[in-house]
């Protein structure tokens, strides 16, 4: 279930805003005030459903005299003409309320098809698949919900939640005299007891320097599978390792077999394709 916190709350009224700024003059000069009927929220497509609590939301938010039926949670799997849930109420508020709670169920349902899609194709093997910061401006936190949804997990959140040294991190510190094992020792003498510390590396020589300076996690980026898989043998005991870069549903399953701990992959939330629903009139 997705957490309704004052942000997301915050997040519909903004949606809603975009189609009602000026009102709905189709629907006021056409539908009668006293019409009422149901509604029902149809999966067109097969995949994985997240966000159905944000679009009940979106109706509730248009009416709160609107009634609601869930028949499938987020996280439930979809077969073409399944009935997702049922709304009961004004017409006018139903088709007010339509397109914005679409939006957003559609969107999340692709995420969380998306990921069980990797989650699926690394069955068998111990790795988490991940998701990244590469969200949808605003929606981060639906957005890596919906990766939970389907199967994955959430890496940060935000810059806060860790220390991750980057390349460009690494390149301007470089330009400053500093060698890479002098900046993680640098990133752990400043870090707080809470936070781990976690480098990226693009070869074993920058993995083995990352490691000898105590770092806890490696971003093995853009490597081949040869030369993850000997990093993973270099960090075990030493660190967590962490596949980045390049991963797709045809590579994804040679890197887990590598040993890697994770695998993170962007395509999760900036690449998914929004899932096929709609919301049909009884």
């Amino acid at each position: 279930m997705f957490k309704m916190t004052p942000d997301v709350e915050s997040l519909i009224d903004r949606a809603l805003a975009e189609d009602l700024s000026i009102g709905d003059p189709t629907t006021e000069i056409l539908i009668p005030p006293g019409l009422v009927s149901k509604a029902d929220l149809v999966a067109k497509d097969e995949g994985v459903l997240a966000g159905i609590d944000v679009a009940l939301a979106v109706f509730r938010r248009v009416d709160p005299s609107l009634g609601s039926t869930v028949f499938i949670e987020d996280g439930g799997g979809l077969e073409t003409g399944a009935r997702i849930a049922s709304l009961e109420g004004p017409v006018s508020s139903i088709l007010t309320a339509e397109r914005t709670a679409l939006n957003f169920v559609r969107r999340l349902s692709g995420v969380a098809t998306e990921t069980s899609k990797y989650v699926a194709a690394v069955s068998g093997y111990r790795v988490r698949i991940v998701d990244t910061r590469k969200t949808t401006p605003g929606l981060r936190t639906l957005e890596k919900q919906a990766v939970k949804a389907g199967g994955g997990y959430n890496h940060r959140q935000n810059l806060g939640d860790g220390i991750l040294i980057k390349d460009n991190h690494i390149q301007a510190l470089q330009r400053e005299g500093l060698s890479l094992g002098e900046i993680v020792r640098k990133a752990q003498a400043g870090a707080s007891h809470t936070i781990r510390v976690e480098v990226e590396v693009e070869d074993l020589e920058q993995a083995e320097e990352a490691l000898d300076a105590g770092a806890e996690i490696l971003l093995l980026d853009n490597m081949d599978v040869a030369e993850m898989t000997k990093a993973v043998e270099m960090a075990k005991g030493r660190a967590t390792t962490e596949a980045s870069g390049l991963i797709n549903l045809d590579t994804v399953r040679s890197v887990a077999a590598t040993g890697v701990d994770l695998i993170s992959v962007g395509a999760l939330t900036h690449s998914s394709k929004a899932l096929d629903l709609s919301l049909e009139l009884l």
